[in-house]
């Protein structure tokens, strides 16, 4: 009978180079900072190259036989393979190396296990973890081939098998439960953000790209930066103040890598979903990694997987301080708005570029204009600082208020319409007949 072995931290990595495809250095050097961020301690780096993969041991058997042969000299706990193995493989290899087998969808999936902090995180792990799971139960347990003993379970009752993917299906229907209520308490809280007329951002990049370190910079938060893959994993939403357009906020996402495992991109639809509804998006890349313009087009990917590659983008080229060829700036395109921005979000140069490109972005559609009240528009008074942002504010010595605010004129479209007074007060540049004020 074949059991699983427990696992272990010593592991040997294995790559297989295939005819064809070309694998960039980087692409292996992720891999191993993958195994490291998942507390790995590599031992050894095979690579092999073949036409294809085998159908048995994925690397042939007189490589598989070598990794063995190295797994006793060594003592090794894991084998790790960079690519995705299938049910059949990962038991044959098993059998063969008397050790655990993991392939990389496993390990981004241990990975996502260890860094979720939040209820939802460990539910959207768990739930990517069981719909992998499904698919190999059959690998490594050959007792669950066996039908149940004992009084009352002879006879062609339901296999061990059998009982496990229905208990594997259970938990799955549990956790998508669950995560539709969170969903719904996502929903809410957006659909409030988007009644009060808040815009949203959302940080989007590739892995380690910094993009917690900016978003505590931007927001003064304290979300955990680290130099590492995954080093957060929850979502975290926050407010910023800019006295020219108000409100906006902002939304740090999960960092994205190279053949990220579609079970998680499913998994985490929900929490994407700022990504996908976000009036503008921060695309962070890491302006000294030799593959940017690759891992580029491997997050456009995974937005345009999720349905969010059509939303206004914003290119924030990081890490600048690591070059000292490298300077702060903002890069135009044909038609003179900005499209990326040089920075450091560590050492806080171009903060204010970026700072001020956003409010350029969301000003677009404000002006500012002021405006007197008399004392008796006191609720009016009160609105205008509910619904819009006020700039600057005076005290007349006759009473009433001298007020200078910034507004969108969808909003003020709204006021007017039972503040009518207003539209003859305000010099709106745009046809207020247009807003078919009633």
């Amino acid at each position: 009978m074949f059991d699983r072995h427990a696992g272990g931290e010593r592991s040997v990595l294995v790559h297989l180079h295939l005819k064809g495809i070309q694998t960039e250095e980087n692409f292996l050097t992720e891999f191993q900072e993958l195994v490291q961020s998942a507390g790995g301690q590599v031992i050894s780096f095979l690579t092999a190259n073949r036409y294809s993969p085998d159908s048995k041991y994925f690397v042939g058997k007189g490589k598989a036989e070598e990794i063995a042969l190295l797994i006793e000299a060594e003592n090794i706990d894991m084998v790790i393979f960079n690519h995705n193995l299938s049910p059949a493989q990962e038991r044959n290899l098993e059998q063969l190396f008397n050790c655990r087998v993991l392939d990389r969808t496993t390990l981004v999936l241990d990975i996502f296990a260890l860094r979720a902090r939040s209820f939802e995180g460990k539910l959207q792990v768990e739930l990517a973890q069981l719909k992998h799971l499904s698919t190999r139960l059959i690998r490594g347990w050959t007792h669950l081939e066996r039908q149940k003993g004992g009084i009352g379970m002879r006879g062609p009752g339901e296999t061990q098998l059998e009982t496990d993917r229905r208990l594997v299906s259970k938990r799955i229907d549990q956790i998508q439960s669950r995560l539709a209520k969170v969903h719904a308490q996502r929903e809410q809280s957006r659909r409030g953000r988007v009644r009060a007329e808040i815009p949203t951002m959302s940080l989007v990049g590739y892995t380690n790209a910094g993009k917690s370190t900016l978003f505590n910079h931007l927001t003064k938060a304290e979300v955990y930066v680290a130099d590492q893959l995954f080093a957060t994993l929850d979502p975290t939403l926050r407010r910023l103040d800019f006295a020219q357009i108000g409100q906006v906020v902002l939304a740090d996402t999960v960092g994205f890598i190279s053949n990220l495992p579609h079970e998680l991109v499913a998994a985490f639809k929900s929490t994407l979903q700022e990504t996908i509804q976000a009036d503008l998006l921060l695309h962070l890349v890491d302006a000294t990694d030799k593959q940017r313009v690759e891992n580029i087009a491997e997050v456009e990917r995974i937005l345009k997987e999720i349905g969010a590659d059509k939303q206004p983008t914003l290119y924030i080229y990081n890490k600048i301080d690591l070059d000292e060829n490298l300077q702060p700036h903002i890069e135009y395109d044909d038609n003179e708005k900005a499209k990326a921005v040089w920075l450091s979000a560590k050492t806080g140069q171009g903060i204010d570029l970026l700072e001020q490109v956003i409010i350029d972005f969301f000003s677009q559609n404000y002006q500012q204009q002021t405006i007197i009240l008399d004392p008796s528009e006191g609720r009016l008074h009160a609105l205008l600082h509910q619904k819009t942002t006020v700039i600057n504010e005076k005290m007349l010595e006759q009473g009433g208020w001298e007020m200078t605010i910034s507004f969108e004129y969808k909003t003020i479209h709204q006021l007017i319409k039972t503040e009518k007074s207003l539209q003859n007060r305000l010099q709106i540049e745009a046809n207020v007949n247009e807003w078919e004020i009633q």
